[in-house]
Parts: C-alpha cells; structure tokens; sequence
C-alpha cells in the first residue's frame, strides 16, 4: 500500500470536487429539498398531513441523499473513465495496487455521501419550519449508521459503475436507482407496510430500507422504526458484500 499515492489520488478527486461544487450540490440537494417542500410543508401546513409527519420525512431524506450522491459520486466517473474518457488507464499506471484504485474511490465516495447528508439535514430542517423535533442524544450510533450508509452508496456506486454501460445510465436509475427509493421506507416507516405482508418482508432486502429507518432511529427513536443493532448489522452485510464484489468487478475491468 502506498499511502503517498492514495492520498495524491484522493485530494485529486477532492480538487475536482470543489471546483464543481456548485453543480454537485444542486445535483444533490434539488430533489431531497423539492420533496421535502411539498411533502413536509406544503401538505402538513394545508392540514393533508400531520405535522408529526415532519419528523418521520427527514431522516428519510438524508437518507436517499446520502444514497444517490455516494452512488453518482462513484458510478458515473467510472463508467466515463472505462468506457469513455480512458482515464483509468492513467490511475492504473500510479505506483499502487490495482483493488487500492478501487477503495480510493470507495472513500472519496463516502466523503461525498457524509458531506451530503450533512447539508441536507439542517436545509431540509429549516425548510419545514417548526414541528421538526430531531434528537440528537444517540449520537454515536447516528454517526456508526451514517458511515455504513455512507459506505454502501459508494461500495453500490463501484458495483453499479463496474457493471453497466453508458448506454445503460438510463435504466439504472429507472430499474434500480427509481424503485430503490420508492420502497426503501424513506417517505414513511417500515411499520406502515403493516396491511401488506408480503410487500413488507420484500422490501428487506433493500438496503435503503435499513438505511431510512437506522438513521430515523436515531434521529428520531420516538417514530416507529427496525431496531438500531438489526439496522447496523443489515446495513454491515450490505456493505461488505457490495464491497467484496464491488473489488472483484472493478479488478475484473481493469486487467481487460
């Protein structure tokens, strides 16, 4: 391991980062604030809603931020620098292990996701205005659920990157990225799957599932929601699963 090149190759993505920074956070912050607009102020303040609904739509939001800004972070410049630009073939040639190349993305990726949920937590706050009652005393359990969830977007990001094709953006999102979301508990609790069995037990092997409801509980451990240490273990498996295959896809490319 050279930690020299990691970090050259890390502040490198950092540069490109903050130069585009503009772009990458209306790309992350557009779609979580319109939602969290309609849904969590428009609809509660014209009575359609409760307003402890609030409560439950934000860690919701966080999450699918998280979600697709650690997932684009990392897709969407791979399959550029594979299939496009070629500029893999620059990072293959630095003085470093090939699966490195692959966890430097997987990091600068996390980065992405935490800076995102970061954000959007205390904007999506203060667009809903009074009501939102978010609790900060499990602190360290919201840190260890956000990292995991941080870690999946970017380990989902390298799997997905190394898998499709340009051609194919579109259908990501609308086959995986769409349906991911739509029944990943982010816009209500696991709880209220309750009048569909069989549509509440599917959902469980969606990741963004325990992703909404570890950071709803410990955000907000009053809402219903999984238990915390389900949470964290789900959301462990997922990441080193997606890690691990996410390693061997991402070999597999580079040597062709």
């Amino acid at each position: 391991m050279n930690w020299k090149t990691f970090f050259a190759l890390l502040s490198r993505d950092g540069h490109v980062a903050r130069r585009n920074l503009i772009p990458m956070l209306l790309q992350n912050l557009l779609q979580p604030m319109l939602f969290t607009f309609v849904f969590g102020r428009v609809m509660t303040t014209s009575g359609m809603l409760p307003q402890a609904y609030k409560n439950l739509l934000l860690p919701g939001i966080m999450a699918i931020s998280m979600v697709m800004s650690g997932v684009w972070a990392v897709a969407m410049p791979l399959i550029s620098e594979f299939q496009f630009t070629r500029e893999i073939e620059d990072r293959l040639l630095a003085p470093i292990d090939t699966a490195w190349l692959a966890v430097q993305k997987v990091v600068g990726g996390m980065i992405q996701a935490l800076v995102a949920g970061l954000v959007v937590l205390p904007a999506a706050w203060l667009m809903m205005g009074s009501g939102v009652n978010v609790d900060f005393g499990h602190l360290i359990e919201f840190l260890l659920v956000a990292l995991l969830v941080a870690l999946f977007s970017a380990a989902g990001g390298l799997m997905l990157g190394c898998s499709i094709g340009q051609t194919q953006v579109g259908l990501m999102f609308s086959l995986v990225l769409a349906p991911m979301m739509m029944f990943g508990c982010a816009y209500y609790p696991w709880k209220a799957l309750d009048p569909f069995p069989v549509l509440k037990y599917a959902v469980l092997i969606n990741p963004l599932v325990y992703a909404s409801e570890g950071l709803r509980g410990t955000l907000v451990p009053l809402a219903p929601h999984i238990d915390t240490l389900t949470v964290i273990a789900a959301l462990a498996l997922f990441d080193v699963t997606l890690l691990f295959f996410g390693l061997k896809k991402f070999n597999k490319k580079a040597v062709s």
